[in-house]
């Protein structure tokens, strides 16, 4: 960040502490970088969602928008998400530096949170290869930046100098640690060194996180010196002859990154790993990294390091591969990633339906848009009366609104003619947006599932627990107590299985989500990536409501109503029931804005993306009310629909019947949902390269970015990529300039 800060303005904002009898927010300049630290105090005893408001309103008291400035918003962790994803950014980073929900007392949130951002992020930045394979089949933008290294700052520590006091005593050999010591730590490995040879100093520098004092072995040669500033970290490897990477080999080291190993080799410290998997790709090669499993091969590799330490030959190598590993590069290449980002729609969200045409309308358009759902529908809206632009919506589909399209039956119930689509968000700016087109009806949306004679809440929460188990768990504390007595441990998450397995074990799994998630994806969950079933949260409160949003409410005359109104501006046309193929060379255009699948835009030249589809069957009862919520899920592969809708819930009608939807899963019919297998993804990726050589076609929304988004996730991409793509018409009709433009970047810190 301090790189950044160089032509940017960059706030990095910290996790709040719990000491303020009222909320404030402590404002710091580094003087070496220029950074700005924002730290939030707040009072302790809060609730979680006040925590949220709190945070939200510190947040937006402290970030003046600049129009001419770009907003990045870059986040270290999804954690920072519930106070800040309504900020308007013009470009979202994820910068994973690890798998933070294997880590030791990893909140139940994390996952879900996750992959909220997966999904509305532009880029993903990783810190390592593994990290990297784990996350690419999750996003269209992610890119693997490998620990880079201040070689200036670390091989301070060849030349003569100082020592700290703490360490000047200690005898020689020394043999040194410097970095967080917790659960990754193999602690049987370090006393079992000590032990081998107790003639070394073993010198440990970090302060002990998520572990106790007492779990740290003991041995006189051992010594613990707590945390230290970056500052000083030179200073310490100075007296140290060689440097310890003694992780422990498990899922909470499965993806870390090897920082410390380029920081060890510029200090001029030969290094011993366990064999961590990234220090091994990374490093395996390299002299000076020597790679052992086990206690007696770890203390063999350090005798052989202490003589390699002794001479200076391999040097010249190290020093040639970090200049390849600066700082410095990887700002560049970062920079420029996020520059492309903003001045270009890289991913998009979805499109879908249209309306009719006049035909004394032009025959020419600055804009073709292929659907009229969310994506098409406010892209249209915007070119036409933000950008001026004429603009042609084009779509196979009789009418507007794509798949959130709702009618009046002939009972007179405003039914969703391709199932519920429930509107809810925590962006103001959407909700906004989206107000200029329609009033709307308060609803919170509740699901049950019907799990033999019962109906229960939906998701997993206490009141679900207490009814299926016969118990009377009174807190959340109990609750989780339980549910942790019955999770089973899982040694790598990979799949949807081992998710809900390894959070509320195999009885919760067989009831809610194997017959479900066979149903849905014909597949099991065995077979699909973790993602799937991440996205549905375990509560141990009871707290009932399908989703949390700030904003939860339905269009009052419906979601096609709200299309009408969008579309209803002289300079859009529309064009329904026709193929877009038959217009495209009819309508002369400039642009293109396409929304339906990628592999059929490019004529299926690398074979069809896999989809899994829907089928409905409308009927309207001789009841007044059906079931006592509006979605009742079916679990059970006995039942062949997934899910039963009862649309009075959704609209506020009254009337003395009432129409309901069953709903079928398929493999053939219109594409719906992608299904999130690595094999998949790769083959979207080949349609993704021939995406970005066409200049002048948009790819825009699930289809065409082979993803699955909420409605408000639609709305928003759609949003800034128009804002991008005005911004680049804009460019082109200015002269050309030089540099990256400077901006804003907000920083959530982990």
């Amino acid at each position: 960040m301090s790189r950044f800060a160089r032509d940017r303005k960059v706030i990095v904002w910290e996790e709040p502490i719990h000491d303020a009898p009222s909320a404030t927010l402590d404002t710091h300049v580094c003087d070496c970088s220029g950074v700005t630290i924002l730290t939030p105090h707040l009072p302790a005893g809060l609730s979680r969602h006040e925590e949220t408001e709190t945070l939200r309103a510190l947040l937006d008291g402290a970030i003046t928008r600049d129009p001419a400035r770009p907003l990045i918003c870059w986040y270290y962790t999804p954690m920072m998400l519930p106070f800040s994803d309504h900020l308007a950014a013009d470009c979202i980073v994820y910068d994973c530096m690890d798998e933070l929900a294997n880590f030791k007392g990893a909140p139940s949130e994390l996952l879900p949170l996750e992959q909220r951002l997966l999904d509305s992020c532009d880029l993903v930045f990783t810190g390592g290869h593994s990290l990297y394979e784990a996350k690419a089949a999750r996003h269209p933008s992610v890119h693997a930046f490998p620990s880079s290294v201040d070689a200036t700052h670390f091989s301070t520590a060849r030349a003569a100098g100082p020592e700290p006091e703490d360490q000047a005593e200690l005898p020689s050999p020394r043999l040194g640690f410097y970095g967080v010591v917790d659960e990754r730590m193999d602690l049987a490995l370090l006393e079992g060194l000590a032990d081998a040879r107790p003639e070394w100093s073993i010198v440990i520098v970090g302060p002990v996180v998520k572990i106790s004092d007492a779990d740290l072995p003991r041995r006189p040669n051992l010594h613990y010196l707590g945390g230290k500033g970056y500052a000083e970290l030179p200073d310490y490897l100075r007296g140290w002859d060689v440097a310890l990477m003694p992780f422990a080999i498990n899922e909470a080291t499965r993806f870390i990154s090897p920082t410390k190993t380029p920081e060890y080799l510029a200090a001029g410290c030969p290094v011993v790993s366990t064999p961590v998997r990234d220090v091994v790709r990374g490093y395996g090669d390299v002299e000076a990294v020597r790679i052992a499993d086990g206690r007696d091969a770890f203390v063999a590799a350090c005798d052989a390091a202490l003589t390699l330490s002794r001479t200076n030959g391999w040097l010249a190598a190290v020093d040639a591969r970090l200049a390849g590993e600066s700082w410095d590069l990887t700002q560049c290449a970062m920079s420029n990633l996020i520059d492309e980002a903003v001045q270009r729609s890289s991913h998009v969200y979805p499109v879908v339906s249209p309306i009719g045409a006049d035909g004394d309308r032009p025959q020419s358009y600055d804009v073709m848009v292929v659907g009229a759902g969310f994506a098409g529908a406010i892209m249209a809206e915007r070119l036409a009366r933000d950008a001026g632009k004429r603009v042609l919506v084009v779509d196979k589909r009789p009418h507007v609104a794509g798949n959130a399209y709702d009618r009046l039956d002939d009972a007179g119930i405003l039914i969703h003619q391709y199932g519920p689509h429930i509107f809810h968000t925590n962006s103001a700016d959407i909700f906004e947006y989206l107000s200029q087109f329609t009033e709307w009806r308060g609803y919170e949306h509740r699901v049950l599932a019907a799990v033999g004679d019962r109906l229960v809440p939906m998701p997993i929460n206490r009141t679900t627990v207490n009814s299926l188990y016969h118990l009377d768990l009174r807190t959340e504390e109990e609750a989780a107590a339980f549910l942790a007595s019955r999770a089973e441990p899982v040694d790598i998450v990979r799949t949807s299985e081992d998710v809900v397995i390894s959070a509320v074990g195999r009885e919760l799994y067989e009831t809610f989500f194997q017959g479900y998630t066979r149903k849905q994806w014909g597949m099991d969950p065995s077979e699909l990536d973790k993602s799937v079933t991440s996205r549905v949260p375990t509560r141990t409160n009871t707290d009932d409501r399908y989703f949390t949003d700030t904003y939860q409410a339905m269009p009052r005359d419906g979601f096609t109503h709200m299309f009408e109104r969008m579309l209803d501006h002289p300079n859009i046309d529309l064009l329904l029931g026709v193929d877009f193929t038959e217009v495209r060379q009819a309508y002369p255009h400039q642009h293109l804005v396409f929304t339906g699948p990628i592999d059929e835009y490019f004529g299926y030249c690398y074979g069809k993306l896999p989809y899994r589809s829907l089928h409905f069957r409308h009927e309207t009862v001789d009841q007044e009310q059906f079931q006592p919520v509006a979605v009742v899920n079916y679990p059970s592969e006995d039942v062949p629909h997934t899910r039963i809708t009862e649309y009075k819930h959704l609209t506020g009608q009254t009337a003395p019947r009432t129409s309901i939807t069953y709903e079928y899963p398929s493999g053939e019919g219109d594409p719906y949902y992608p299904i999130p297998r690595a094999e998949n993804q790769a083959l979207f990726k080949r349609y993704e390269a021939l995406a970005l050589a066409q200049p002048d076609v948009s790819f825009v929304g699930r289809l065409a970015t082979y993803r699955y988004y909420n409605m408000d996730q639609v709305a928003g991409q759609a949003l800034a990529t128009y804002r991008r793509l005005k911004q680049r018409w804009d460019a082109d009709r200015q002269p050309a300039a030089t540099g990256a433009r400077a901006g804003t970047t907000v920083v959530a810190d982990a």
